[in-house]
């Protein structure tokens, strides 16, 4: 196998504004695996909340060419990153993900399978994906929504954790105006103390909302775990479900866990999680960051095993260099085409 890189610049259509930053753009470095004519490919975005600039994702990547291309070939690769987290050294969870999203994307075209079935699903999984609102106005909140209902999408999730939570209560009845029939999620992303959370949940409970990603700030898994025991309406961990470990230590003492491949490390550790909490009372979201339909391919493959799916970073785009996941219809779904099923733009495969 032959390891290679790419970055491209992705930006978005708006800014996104939540309670900790405010978005316009990020790199995504495009990782590739040869082997032979067959080419399979991942994609790990920049964050700054993650702490992974670009820099740092090119350095990793070149850390382990070596002993990717001395691997016997996809097949072992794919199964020595499976068995052993820690095979390709100290490298990131997103790196790892999409390395072995490229392993999984060319170990199914060498198969003729897609990932779906590689996992076990011999169709083509899809599901509703809910579709972000972020930290706006009301008035043009209940004119996202409506467009955004018209347009097919039956799930919006709202950005929660202004300055003054009234801002967040009418932002939130703006969109239910706007989309009377929609089911609404509220991410707060830790934007609340547990004594606030208290009081705002059943506010928010009042307006139809469904349920709540991390109302407060992350760190302290107890005490969001003691939020959830009393709260009306479901609590999703996020910030404070990274890794298997996390999930694990959550299980069954929150209402669901925000499963996003980028930061537990890609598809392999997210089934271990799924399996993990199978019986517990805690659900599964799927979750992502911003970043192509190349980078939120894998989970689009797994959306069979989620309560929630909220996997909409590929919309948020100006331009999206890859296709085949659909989800402007409000629905994702996985290709049935070997592989991870995506097609890169005309444009992105004319620069390559």
């Amino acid at each position: 196998m032959k390891l290679g890189t790419r970055t491209i610049r992705l930006r978005l259509t708006e800014p996104l504004r939540i309670s900790r930053s405010v978005m316009v753009s990020r790199d995504a470095v495009i990782i590739t695996l040869r082997s032979g004519r067959l080419t399979g490919s991942g994609e790990v975005v920049s964050s700054d909340y993650l702490g992974l600039p670009t820099g740092a994702i090119l350095q990793q990547t070149d850390s382990i060419r070596t002993r990717i291309e001395t691997l016997p070939g996809p097949e072992q690769a794919l199964e020595r990153i499976r068995d052993d987290r820690t095979a390709l050294g100290d490298i990131s969870p997103s790196v790892l993900a999409a390395v072995e999203a490229a392993l999984f994307d060319l170990v199914g075209k060498r198969a003729g399978l897609p990932v779906h079935d590689l996992l076990g699903t011999p169709f083509a999984p899809f599901a509703a994906t809910a579709r972000t609102i972020g930290l706006t106005d009301p008035i043009k909140a209940a004119a996202d929504a409506a467009r955004l209902t018209a347009a097919g999408f039956t799930v919006l999730k709202v950005k929660a954790g202004a300055d003054d939570p009234a801002e967040d209560l009418s932002r939130v009845q703006a969109v239910r105006t706007g989309a009377p029939t929609a089911r609404l999620l509220l991410d707060a992303n830790g934007a609340w103390t547990p004594r606030a959370a208290r009081t705002l949940i059943p506010l928010f409970a009042d307006l139809g909302v469904e349920a709540i990603e991390q109302p407060i700030a992350p760190g302290t898994p107890d005490a969001l775990a003691d939020l959830a025991q009393t709260s009306p309406l479901p609590v999703i961990a996020d910030e404070d479900a990274v890794s298997y470990q996390d999930a694990v230590r959550l299980a069954g003492r929150v209402h669901g866990v925000n499963i996003k491949l980028a930061k537990c490390g890609g598809i392999s550790t997210a089934l271990r999680i799924c399996e993990a909490l199978r019986g517990s009372g805690t659900d599964i979201m799927l979750g992502c960051l911003t970043a192509s339909s190349l980078g939120i391919a894998p989970a689009v493959h797994l959306v069979n095993r989620a309560r929630w799916v909220d996997l909409d970073g590929h919309l948020l785009l100006a331009h999206d260099p890859w296709q085949g996941i659909g989800g402007a219809d409000g629905t994702v779904r996985a290709p049935d085409l070997a592989g991870l099923g995506v097609l890169p733009m005309p444009a992105l495969e004319a620069a390559t």
